[in-house]
């Protein structure tokens, strides 16, 4: 009865949308070759976190995404056409997703959706946004469900946290001798990924979780948690979680000295994770696909450059989102370019499945390929130390 009425919930909101002269996604009439796109201009949307939990991830996403955008604008656009992108904040919230993606899609009719932050807001308007036939191009979610089952509309440019967490699993158990693995997580669609993950990934080795711990997102409470993966005798904690529960189950587990090693993912991989006073962060480890960049560690000349950019623009120095974000930027804007002036959607897929071999500006290379819209398939491991992320090893599969 609770699924039944959450999807008459979703039903009902995506019938809201449509009043005022509005239609809903699922009737959403969509050219398949002119919609976002005219003589002068191409139009991109996004539906992001800018003032809510995730924020960190959204905002600093969405600067990247901007800068990288404008600076293609100031070189005369793409083939002649300016790039406007559109940004709707949905606060991490599937009421206010579905809404900004109707919004997008039938109000703004962009051409493609860029950077679409979160697992359970993406999946919730995903399947209408396919439907009306809008490409969502590099989503900032690790979830299955951005690659898998495959779509022509869709492509991805970082790590998928059920393969992150399958090779966390692997690597901590062979490579470093951990015998009593456990997860914490999220009691979402994000923290479920890692619970599977980590099941699946034992199974296959013939063993088994010796202890679960699982939390709403709004907790903030952790003690119970911590007392049930200390009588489990855990030795290494996989976290199905993101910054501020992976911060207050760090905290929880210091002033408890629960000492053993918790490994997150690229949704829990920040700075500000890093740097906590009370040192809580302190070896914590993480499966990501890009490695923090410290300008004090010395940069390239074309990543220095980028970096005062950014600074200069936003008055805050880029991390993970920003880098992420100018990526995927980066990658719109060559597929585009590769598409040619006769700009069409067809064309648009066709020109992003050919991206082989690319390689960003900080050194990560990026392939895709029919049938594989993945981009990436390996891991890098960091760790905490003295308030700054170090990489342990790179190259990581399961």
């Amino acid at each position: 009865m609770k699924c039944t009425n959450k999807v008459l919930l979703l039903v009902s909101l995506f019938a809201l949308a449509s009043c005022g002269g509005d239609s809903t996604l699922e009737t959403s009439a969509v050219s398949e070759t002119t919609q976002g796109v005219s003589d002068s201009e191409i139009i991109l949307g996004s539906h992001t976190d800018l003032s809510g939990p995730v924020a960190i991830w959204g905002v600093g996403s969405i600067n990247g995404a901007r800068m990288r955008f404008e600076e293609a604008n100031e070189a005369g656009g793409v083939h002649g056409r300016q790039i406007k992108f559109v940004v709707e904040d949905t606060q991490y919230q599937i009421p206010r997703a579905i809404q900004a993606a109707n919004k997008l899609i039938n109000r703004d009719k962009v051409f493609a959706m860029v950077l679409a932050l979160g697992t359970p807001t993406n999946n919730a308007v995903l399947t209408q946004q396919l439907k009306a036939g809008i490409p969502n191009m590099f989503p900032l979610t690790g979830a299955r469900s951005m690659v898998e089952p495959y779509h022509d509309l869709k492509f991805a440019q970082r790590g998928i946290y059920y393969d992150e967490i399958r090779a966390g699993v692997k690597y901590f158990l062979e490579e470093m001798g951990k015998e009593k693995p456990c997860v914490i997580y999220q009691d979402t669609d994000y923290g479920q990924e890692i619970l599977e993950g980590a099941e699946d990934q034992l199974k296959e080795m013939g063993q088994a979780l010796v202890g679960v711990s699982a939390h709403k997102p709004t907790e903030s409470e952790f003690t119970a948690s911590i007392i049930r993966l200390r009588n489990a005798q855990c030795d290494v904690v996989f976290m199905g979680t993101i910054h501020r529960d992976t911060i207050l189950i760090l905290e929880a587990a210091r002033k408890m000295k629960f000492d053993v090693v918790f490994v997150g993912n690229n949704a829990a991989y920040g700075q500000v994770i890093a740097e906590q006073e009370s040192g809580s962060g302190e070896g914590y480890h993480a499966f990501v696909h890009m490695a923090k960049l410290y300008k004090e560690d010395g940069l390239s000349d074309i990543v220095k450059r980028w970096w005062d950019r950014y600074e200069a623009r936003f008055n805050v120095e880029p991390g993970i989102p920003a880098m992420e974000g100018y990526r995927a930027a980066d990658l719109v804007v060559t597929a585009l370019e590769n598409a040619g002036p006769d700009l069409d959607k067809a064309g648009f897929l066709a020109a992003t499945e050919a991206i082989e071999n690319y390689q960003d500006i900080f050194g990560y290379q990026i392939q895709f390929g029919p049938g594989d819209h993945k981009g990436v398939s390996e891991s890098l491991l960091s760790v905490v130390e003295d308030g700054k992320w170090k990489t342990l090893a790179t190259a990581i599969t399961y």
